[in-house]
């Protein structure tokens, strides 16, 4: 490592000035996003069981949907922040047209197979018909959505890679007020609404999504910024233009997409345990994403930050910001460690579970406080500096390597061959996190990982 990384780490104010300005309207935003699908199952929540259970199912289809578009968008995030480094505004256009043509194509599949296969896709996860019911109900309504929020998310990954984050976390907390109160009226029947159920909340998320979309296009168009650009500009590229951009947008896309199916397989490792697991991991992963959305907010302001130097050609300050950004997320990971060591039991005591769950959660996340520091350096790397960088396909080969063949095979090894209680499959699965890091940061120091991405596209 470095000689003097810890002495400089906090030498340079306008390093942290930078970091700041993007990584924390990042934060908020991805709280907000997180939140407004969210909102649906909470108040619905208060009509029932099978209301929630069809909402919750819906939402399935809506996290693979985003899953695959933000894929492509975080691919396409390199490219932007490079050629914004490199004051190439004609790129900027074209990448956010070629973004625009991609997730356009992905929601209409989507709403496509939502409004005339509502059922089938419904009956995958249910085969109660009342839930099937209201679950294609809600499906029909709240897929007409999908083509705004992938507008919405496209402006929104450009805003973030020319280091523009305040506007999307504005318009992220426009649509969730409109949601919440919307759902208010609808769901039950308030301020002179019709009492729909499930077909409101569907119509809540539809309309604030809409007014999501219309707000934040009508603001990049109005400031008349780098983004406000026309259809023939954004439109104006060829064969060879998407080609060599896909290069590195599809290892992104591909790396999303292993990271959700492994997700799903993790999930049927612990279901092998027993119910009592599931519930104890639930309630882990509720407490562990309020911290991640920090290191994710970092992460996601590392890629710009590296990306920008790398695209301005200034090779040797996007290394430096790579390894300042190294040191402060394991500084952060200290933090966030003890916080959760600390306050385990606190937190745990909200709620209103076994002995045996809250015993395992507690076990959980003291094992997570354990691992925490190599968990964030993983995702500040991978995440941020390396697809800052242009590594796309590093970053692929790492995390499909170590997931499918380390975490899956030990998830299900420690579940069902050696019976493990869940905090023991945890502990188990730390070592894909220690074998990544290991990886990660070895990349880090080899200087492999810079590539200016941009420097064969006109």
């Amino acid at each position: 490592m470095r000689r003097g990384l810890f002495k400089r780490l906090f030498s340079d104010g306008e390093f942290y000035k930078i970091l700041l300005a993007i990584a924390i309207p990042i934060v908020i935003q991805n709280l907000i996003a997180s939140s407004l699908n969210m909102v649906d199952t909470v108040m619905i929540g208060r009509v029932g069981e099978f209301e929630i259970a069809a909402v919750g199912i819906a939402n399935q289809v809506f996290f693979l949907f985003i899953i695959l578009i933000m894929g492509f968008y975080s691919g396409a995030g390199i490219f932007i922040s490079q050629f914004w480094g490199n004051n190439d505004e004609k790129n900027i256009r074209r990448i956010l047209g070629l973004s625009l043509i991609i997730g356009v194509i992905i929601s209409v599949i989507f709403t496509t197979g939502a409004l005339f296969l509502p059922e089938p896709i419904v009956r995958i996860f249910n085969k109660d018909n009342d839930v099937i019911r209201l679950g294609s109900d809600y499906l029909k309504v709240v897929s007409i959505s999908y083509i705004f929020t992938a507008i919405t998310f496209a402006f929104s990954m450009a805003l973030r890679s020319i280091g523009k984050t305040m506007l999307p976390m504005i318009v992220s907390i426009i649509a969730l007020l409109t949601n919440t109160i919307l759902n208010y009226a609808f769901i039950f029947g308030n301020l002179g609404a019709p009492e729909l159920g499930v077909k409101g909340a569907a119509l809540a998320t539809l309309i604030a999504r809409i007014i999501e979309a219309i707000v934040l296009i009508c603001y990049v168009y109005m400031s008349k910024g780098v983004l406000a650009s026309s259809i023939k500009e954004m439109f104006n590229f060829n064969k060879e233009f998407v080609e060599k951009s896909f290069k590195t947008i599809i290892p992104v896309v591909l790396n999303e997409i292993c990271w959700g199916l492994g997700s799903v397989v993790y999930a049927i490792a612990y279901g092998k345990i027993g119910t009592q697991a599931i519930a104890s991991i639930q309630i882990t992963t509720t407490i562990q994403n309020l911290y991640m959305v920090l290191v994710f907010g970092i992460a996601n302001a590392s890629a710009v930050m590296v990306g920008n130097q790398i695209g301005a050609g200034e090779e040797e300050k996007g290394k430096e910001y790579a390894y300042r950004l190294f040191g402060l997320g394991a500084l952060v990971a200290i933090g966030i460690s003890i916080l959760i060591w600390v306050t385990a039991k606190d937190v745990l005591n909200i709620f209103k579970v076994s002995e045996t769950v809250l015993y395992d959660s507690l076990m959980i996340l003291y094992i997570t406080s354990l691992i925490m520091i190599v968990r964030v350096i993983n995702i500040i790397l991978i995440v941020g500096v390396l697809r800052g960088g242009g590594d796309a396909k590093y970053s692929l080969k790492l995390e499909a390597f170590t997931m499918w063949g380390i975490g899956v095979p030990l998830s299900f090894i420690g579940a069902i061959w050696f019976n493990l209680p869940i905090y023991g499959v945890v502990a188990l699965l730390t070592v894909e996190e220690v074998v990544k890091c290991f990886f990660a940061v070895k990349r880090l120091i080899s200087n492999k990982w810079v590539n200016r991405v941009i420097h064969d596209i006109q």
